[in-house]
């Protein structure tokens, strides 16, 4: 009597499985730069006791201590509670300006790839113009028009992102209705309403998840560039922008711009490592 054949899992099985439980260092740790980015958004009182905006005049240009951990800028202000603080409208902009490109490049892409004719031809036309603008131009523009505050910046972010969104939504649009279970829906009496927001769209919207991770990093670092050239709030706020922007008047004291910096490309690193992780096992 042979014996029983050993049971071999699926290859989607065996993926699930990497997936939870052979996660990456390098992924490991940028969850964990980005989760208490967001804890710091989130509930910054947790973390530091200082008042970001009152320092004591006698304590400036302190270098990292134990009573500051890293250091004091020329106002007596704690650095670490400012970073700490600043999080908020940096993670609070890049979100809107996302939820910007989503929205309105996502249904700009959508109604393309599916109407197609006519429609398709104007609106990727507004796409190309769109694209042919640099983007951080395209930002400064719109928040030079709007106003120099942060949720201006994140506004001009998110309108520079809705071309990236619009063509790649589209594209997906174009391969989701060509394929059979879409033809299928349509021969069963679908109408194209039915077909559109049942088969269509959530198919063609897996692809925006990776993207608008991506965008999130980018927008933290596009909207931190706009505080450092003054289109953001001004004093006393705390943009990681605008941190970098005053600490580079005071050379003898380079943790004024160090640290922020820091904090600023470890944040879009890690979400960039995390979206080509989703990318990858998407």
């Amino acid at each position: 009597m042979s014996a029983a054949p050993a049971l071999v899992p699926s290859p989607s099985i065996a993926r699930a499985r990497g997936i939870r439980f052979a996660l990456p260092l390098d992924v490991i740790a940028s969850f964990v730069v980005v989760a208490v980015v967001l804890a710091w958004s989130l509930a910054p009182t947790l973390f530091t006791s200082q008042n970001p905006a009152q320092g004591v005049p006698a304590d400036k240009l302190q270098a990292p201590s134990a009573a500051h951990l890293l250091g004091t800028d020329h106002l007596g202000r704690d650095l670490f509670a400012r970073i700490v603080f600043g999080a908020q409208p940096s993670v609070t902009s890049a979100l809107v300006a996302v939820t910007i490109g989503v929205v309105v490049g996502g249904l700009i892409g959508l109604l393309a790839g599916f109407l197609g004719s006519w429609t398709d031809v104007v609106l990727a036309r507004f796409v190309d113009v769109l694209l042919a603008i640099p983007a951080f131009l395209l930002a400064v523009v719109i928040v030079s028009s709007l106003g120099f505050q942060t949720i201006n910046a994140a506004i001009a972010t998110g309108v520079s992102a809705v071309a990236v969104f619009a063509r790649v939504m589209r594209a997906e649009v174009l391969r989701v209705r060509s394929s059979v279970f879409v033809e299928a829906a349509r021969l069963q009496g679908g109408s194209s309403l039915h077909v559109l927001f049942r088969h269509v769209l959530p198919n063609a919207s897996r692809s925006l998840v990776p993207l608008a991770v991506l965008q999130f990093g980018l927008s933290i670092l596009v909207i931190a560039g706009l505080a450092f050239l003054g289109y953001g709030d001004p004093p006393p706020a705390s943009d990681w922008g605008l941190l970098i922007s005053a600490g580079k008047d005071y050379p003898r004291a380079p943790w004024l711009v160090v640290w922020p910096a820091v904090v600023t490309v470890a944040t879009v690193l890690s979400i960039n490592r995390i979206s080509r992780f989703l990318r990858r096992t998407s």
